[in-house]
């Protein structure tokens, strides 16, 4: 079950950007949005850029402060692109997931976000229990409001363990006896071909085993390989009869007795 965090947006300037950030969390299982002031809401833009996500701006709470934006609150951490002058509590945001979610168990947390201009005041972190530091480029550390807010949610989510059921495979792993005829396949072509030279052979076939034990090869896979195999040994096998074939026949005075031979019949 997805725990309960409020995500607050102080004096937001742009409406797009509430229905990104509605958007935002909605991806990721919440629907708990706080607005402090907002200089356009409710707006169409809003709704337009929520994009399906109109359920959590009809139920967004619009507060004129952010302490009552974070009333009853037990952990209220505030979100930053860039370090301070004055050092505060400092988390990563996945430090700030796990933390989040072991207060959450227990009351309500509370995750700031400030304008999109200039970020948190000193006063709004003033009443942070600690910072989310979002790393970025250092010469370009503008991120997008919208964008903290995906970011800050898809990190809760990954510490809930939140996951899709990974699709079972459509074909099982290829055996290990499979994979050793696959090999001698592959040698006995490649010395067919001169690709593979038998008296300096180097380290030629550990490296190919290498590179399909890496890509752990599946039945349906090695099939495929195997017969790539046959199709390029069946031409060389052919043209190895014919030229017997044709060294079987010694001159043109054989092969018309032959069909002498033969007619007579």
């Amino acid at each position: 079950m997805t725990v309960s965090v409020r995500f607050v947006l102080c004096e937001t300037s742009h409406p797009g950007n509430i229905g990104a950030a509605a958007r935002a969390i909605k991806t990721m299982g919440f629907n708990e949005l706080v607005l402090v002031n907002p200089q356009t809401f409710p707006s169409d833009e809003a709704v337009a850029r929520a994009s399906g996500a109109a359920d959590i701006l009809a139920n967004a709470r619009v507060v004129d402060s952010l302490g009552a934006a974070i009333a009853g609150c037990g952990l209220v951490v505030g979100a930053s692109a860039r370090r301070r002058s004055l050092q505060w509590p400092e988390l990563n945001p996945r430090e700030c997931a796990a933390q989040a979610l072991e207060v959450a168990h227990s009351g309500s947390v509370a995750i700031v976000f400030g304008t999109e201009r200039s970020g948190l005041q000193n006063e709004q972190m003033d009443m942070c229990n600690a910072l989310v530091y979002i790393p970025a480029n250092p010469d370009y550390s503008s991120l997008n409001l919208a964008a903290a807010v995906q970011l800050i949610a898809y990190e809760l989510r990954f510490a809930q363990g939140q996951f899709e059921p990974r699709q079972e495979p459509e074909f099982g792993p290829a055996s290990a006896d499979g994979m050793e005829l696959f090999y001698e396949h592959l040698r006995r072509v490649m010395l067919a071909s001169g690709f593979l030279k038998p008296d300096n052979p180097r380290q030629l076939m550990r490296k190919l085993r290498r590179l399909f034990n890496r890509a752990r090869v599946d039945e349906h896979e090695l099939q495929i390989l195997r017969g790539l195999l046959a199709s390029v040994e069946k031409p060389a096998q052919n043209q190895v009869v014919d030229s017997d074939a044709v060294a079987d026949v010694p001159d043109s005075s054989k092969v018309s007795s032959n069909r002498k031979v033969a007619g007579d019949d």
